[in-house]
């Protein structure tokens, strides 16, 4: 590894993004700030990224996926308006950066990931680290996690096609989802829905983003 690499100070360099890059671009939900405050995004990036962990990039990891730009992460946990009791579905496990993030401020993680090898790692890291409150699986997100809902809040990290169904009826009323909804191939919308009594959505837009497809079920 060059010498440049190890020479990295990730402890400024993470404070320094959450002032700049997360703070600075208008997100204000304390935990949030806190949770990327603490949570070593330079452990879920891969080797030769190491030196740009903290820029505010989405970066490649294996099997052709990305761990998200840190704003990004950022305004989709400030969006799901998160509770600490709160109880969390993940759909796109990935580099597991994300669950960490949430795992920070909430009571419990559920995190389904599509590509077997992923989810491993995933596991393995987030164990390593200490997080208890996470739980893994290997599976099509599509269809959630039946015997956990309903959830609090529900966090698509992959471009949907459209909006999950399977995935709505696991939320809680008051629930928020939040997704990026469109086509690949372009930018998405990332929106925030929110489960009404009568079952109905309220749709909010918040950004245009750039996110891998979702993948499995839904495509067919």
């Amino acid at each position: 590894m060059p010498k440049a690499v190890l020479s990295v100070d990730f402890d400024s360099a993470r404070k320094e993004m959450v002032e700049d890059q997360i703070k600075g671009r208008g997100i204000q939900d304390n935990a949030v700030l806190q949770a990327l405050l603490k949570v070593p995004r330079h452990l879920f990036v891969e080797p030769g990224f190491l030196s740009r962990a903290y820029s505010d990039f989405a970066l490649p990891i294996k099997e052709s996926q990305t761990i998200s730009q840190p704003y990004i992460v950022a305004l989709m946990t400030q969006s799901a308006m998160l509770n600490a009791d709160d109880r969390v579905l993940e759909i796109g496990t990935g580099s597991a950066y994300q669950a960490a993030v949430l795992a920070e401020i909430v009571k419990e993680v559920y995190t389904i990931e599509i590509v077997e090898s992923l989810a491993r790692t995933a596991d393995s890291k987030l164990k390593k680290l200490g997080y208890k409150n996470v739980t893994v699986r290997h599976g099509d997100g599509y269809r959630g996690w039946q015997e956990k809902s309903p959830f609090d809040a529900i966090l698509i990290t992959a471009a949907a096609p459209t909006i999950p169904q399977l995935l709505v009826d696991q939320l809680k009323v008051g629930g928020r989802m939040v997704l990026p909804l469109g086509k690949t191939g372009g930018s998405q919308d990332l929106i925030v829905l929110t489960k009404q009594e009568n079952g109905k959505l309220k749709e909010q837009y918040i950004t245009a983003v750039v996110f891998v497809p979702m993948t499995g079920e839904i495509r067919r």
